[in-house]
Order: structure tokens, then sequence, then C-alpha cells
């Protein structure tokens, strides 16, 4: 029989445990203070003639770099909503034209924003448009959408970022910069890229706009840099690229 290992006794000598203390939190950008944006963000939240509404899957609001509160932060006209689908109770007024943020697929084809641009579509230079954003991972926001079709068919034009690819890496800030969070395939950005791309666009002085949210998004991914590891790209974008570097 072994013998019995001994008790392990608590002598006034051990240094006591030290349980974790809580991070502090901004009260303003609601974010740690060693990542605190409140210096990158507006004065004022930015007004914009567009109806920015922005359909959050609930799991996305507990990621710690999600973009979302940074657009309600930075933009008066923004609104953000907690489902996994939109209702048509979400959409109380139909008198302005809509559009909702997505890549194509085979069976629902989108504008790019440039088509967009190019033929004036829904007239948005003088009619102000509501833009649908799904803020989610691309599977969950994947899901909402298709969840979300018989509302958006409706009355919402599906429009695309220029330069999807699913043959394609990159894009993204994310990606460009540094890889904290995983995109399946070029064009594919954060919500923030991709409402600050739209509204550079769509809005009368859409560059000066675009170029303040993606000037939070840079400062939010420098200050990230310091305190996470990148992320290594996924094998199947690593393999997609091989190839197409092998191609002649």
């Amino acid at each position: 029989m072994e013998p019995e290992e001994p008790t392990a006794i608590r002598t006034t000598l051990d240094p006591p445990s030290l349980s974790p203390q809580p991070r502090r939190i901004c009260s303003t950008c609601d974010r740690p203070f060693q990542v605190c944006l409140c210096h990158a963000l507006p004065t004022t939240p930015l007004p914009t003639r567009t109806k920015v509404l922005i359909l959050q899957h609930p799991h996305e609001s507990r990621h710690k770099l999600n973009t979302t509160p940074l657009i309600s932060k930075s933009l008066q006209n923004a609104t953000i909503i907690s489902s996994r689908r939109l209702q048509p109770h979400h959409v109380t007024d139909h008198s302005s034209p809509a559009i909702y943020l997505f890549p194509p697929s085979p069976s629902t084809p989108a504008y790019t924003l440039s088509e967009l641009q190019s033929s004036n579509l829904l007239n948005y230079q003088t009619t102000p448009l509501l833009l649908i954003v799904f803020d989610g991972t691309w599977k969950h926001a994947k899901e909402m959408v298709c969840a979300s079709e018989g509302v958006l068919k409706g009355f919402a034009l599906r429009v695309s970022l220029d330069g999807v690819d699913e043959n394609a890496t990159g894009g993204s800030i994310y990606n460009n910069e540094l890889v904290l969070r995983k995109e399946p395939f070029g064009g594919c950005v954060s919500t923030l890229e991709a409402v600050a791309r739209c509204l550079g666009v769509i809005e009368p002085n859409g560059k000066q706009i675009e170029e303040v949210l993606i000037g939070i998004l840079r400062e939010m991914v420098r200050l990230q840099a310091g305190f996470l590891k990148p992320l290594k790209p996924r094998p199947k974008l690593l393999k997609k690229s091989k190839q197409k570097d092998s191609d002649p």
C-alpha cells in the first residue's frame, strides 16, 4: 500500500492569494483605460442625412473587438438593435429608400457601391437613405440576412462593397495592418469600416466622415496590437492564396 501524501498546511508565512482586479473602464467610450479611444472619437457625434440601422447579433455585443459601439458614439443618426433578424416594427418609416450591406449570393445579386454612385440608384443624392447593416460573425450575419429576407425584399436594395472576392484574402484594415479578427475572404471588413466606406459614397461630405471613422478603427487596431497576438490566417485562405500565386 502506497504511503499517503502529506497534507498541505497553510501557515502564516504563506503569501495570501490575490484575486484579479477588475479592469477600469472608461465611462465615455466604454473601453478599458489602457485602450481608451476618447481621443480618437469626434467631440460631438457627426450628423448624417443617412439613417444608419445596425442589427446586432446578441452574441456580438459581448465581443471585446466589436466596433458597433464606436459607430453609435461617432454618428448622430445611428441606431443599434439587438436581434437575430430584422422585424417589420424595426423600420417604422418606409418613406426613405433603403439599402442593406451584404455580399451578393447566387440567389440574391447585389449592386456595388460604385454602381450605386455612377447610376444614382434610389436618387440617394437628393433623398436621404436608410442604411441597414448586420453586425455579427460572418456565419451569424449570413443567418441574420437569410432570416430577414422576407422583410428586406419588400423595400431594401442589397448593396455590396467593391472588391468582394471569395478567392482573395485581405481587403480589411484588420487584415492589412493586424489580423485581430478573421475575415472569410477579400472585401469582407468590420462593421465600422463597412459603414465608413458606404457613407463615404452616399453622404455629401462622405469623404470627411469616412476619414474620421477609419481613423478611429486604425487607432483601435494600433492600441490592441500591444495586447493581442495576431491571429494566423485561416488554412483555407492560405491554400487559396497559394493556388492563386501558382496560377499562370
